[in-house]
């Protein structure tokens, strides 16, 4: 059985992965600010490329990562990818100015956060699952819970911090507590029985395409909010940077509240429900966002907000019903997911500057599209649950 410290030390990390995941999307206007590094749409969202193949490749890796060398090893390796981002990202405006110096600092940043990520969300969440065997979907539910409050925190830190004249400030303080949650970690047991199981071996089953694809379409549509949101307000909507912040922080704030609500109420409204009816609701937020127009910008808050109880169960539970489900591969189910929503957020993060600057397209019109994407994920559930859901109540 888990003791407290571990819980705490696995749940911790949770929270830190999530604010160090939303730093760089939470910066938007810093990085494209001719004032600060002066990005084009296409420079930022080449920021993410490297993040999301580092990801992916960590995320792929680290089922055999873990067998071979523990799963204890692998997240400590994770936080340590974590804590040089951070630290890059801090290093990095002091070259501001030096041709292309802080640019190249940030693309090394992006890469170790993505291998950050690649490595320790997984181990978390197949940790959060083992501790709580019998609630599996509810604590894997609760755990990106708080990493959704720490990419709700992050916006609000990078606001604070820019209004006090130093908007490093939240780079270089995640950068210490993770460092710190690494040295209170290495001394803990954190092991998971099984989780060198005979899945080693084992080759994908067919049915482990729908859940790659619910997952790879998920991390397009969480994305172009994520990602996007703030550039879409000031661009789009004549916000200020205080109130794009405030729609980035909603997002995430109701992804995290989405989360917490649908595990405390499993009971009265099933997970399966839950499941079948978010898409349709990212969906309608995103073609509400998509109408706006300048001056809604108090408008834009609110659709954020919606767009962020959308997408907020869908990836745990598609975690937790793959995990249910694809017991052959169940060591690696985290993983390869991952792995693929991470495919989804790089084709986000990546391909909607040149969207913009080479075809010309607007970000309106790009949610358009995406919230075609979150009906496919609706119809998709479906395909999803079928089986799932009479595993994971077995």
């Amino acid at each position: 059985m888990a003791t407290r410290a571990e819980i705490g030390a696995v749940y911790g990390a949770g929270l830190a992965q999530g604010v160090a995941l939303v730093a760089f999307p939470a910066s938007s206007a810093i990085l494209t600010s001719p004032e600060y590094y002066g990005l084009t749409s296409t420079a930022y969202g080449a920021l993410f490329l490297p993040q999301a193949v580092a990801a992916i490749l960590a995320a792929l890796s680290g089922a055999a990562l873990m067998r071979r060398y523990g799963i204890k090893r692998i997240f400590l390796v994770g936080l340590a990818g974590d804590v040089a981002a951070m630290a890059l990202l801090v290093v990095s405006q002091s070259f501001i100015g030096e041709g292309s110096v802080p640019y190249a600092m940030l693309l090394l940043a992006t890469t170790s956060l993505g291998v950050g990520f690649g490595l320790t969300v997984p181990a978390i969440n197949t940790f959060a699952a083992a501790f709580a065997p019998t609630a599996a979907a509810r604590a894997v539910l609760y755990l990106n819970a708080l990493l959704g409050l720490g990419t709700a925190l992050a916006p609000v830190l990078v606001a604070v911090f820019l209004g006090l004249g130093f908007w490093w400030g939240l780079p270089l303080i995640v950068a210490i507590l993770i460092a710190i949650l690494i040295v209170v970690s290495l001394p803990l047991p954190l092991e998971v029985s099984g989780s060198s199981d005979a899945s080693s071996g084992a080759r994908l089953p067919s049915r482990f395409w729908v859940f790659a694809a619910f997952a790879l379409l998920y991390g397009v549509v969480e994305t172009t909010n994520g990602n996007w949101a703030t550039l879409y307000m000031t661009q789009d909507l004549d916000a200020t940077a205080t109130l794009a912040s405030l729609a980035l922080t909603t997002f995430w704030a109701m992804v995290t509240v989405g989360r917490i609500l649908f595990a405390a109420i499993e009971h009265q409204w099933p997970e399966t429900r839950t499941y079948h009816l978010l898409p349709f609701v990212a969906a309608a937020a995103m073609l509400l966002i998509a109408v706006l127009s300048g001056g809604d910008a108090t408008a834009g808050v609110v659709a954020f907000g919606i767009a962020g109880l959308g997408c907020s169960a869908l990836l745990p539970l598609t975690i937790s019903f793959g995990q249910a489900e694809l017991v052959a591969i169940g060591a690696s189910v985290a993983g390869l997911l991952i792995a693929f929503y991470q495919m989804g957020y790089g084709l986000a993060a990546f391909g909607i500057g040149p969207l913009q600057e080479s075809i010309g397209l607007s970000l309106s019109s790009i949610y358009v599209g995406v919230a075609v994407v979150a009906v496919a994920l609706g119809v998709l559930s479906f395909m999803v649950v079928g089986r799932a859901s009479r595993s994971a109540t077995a």
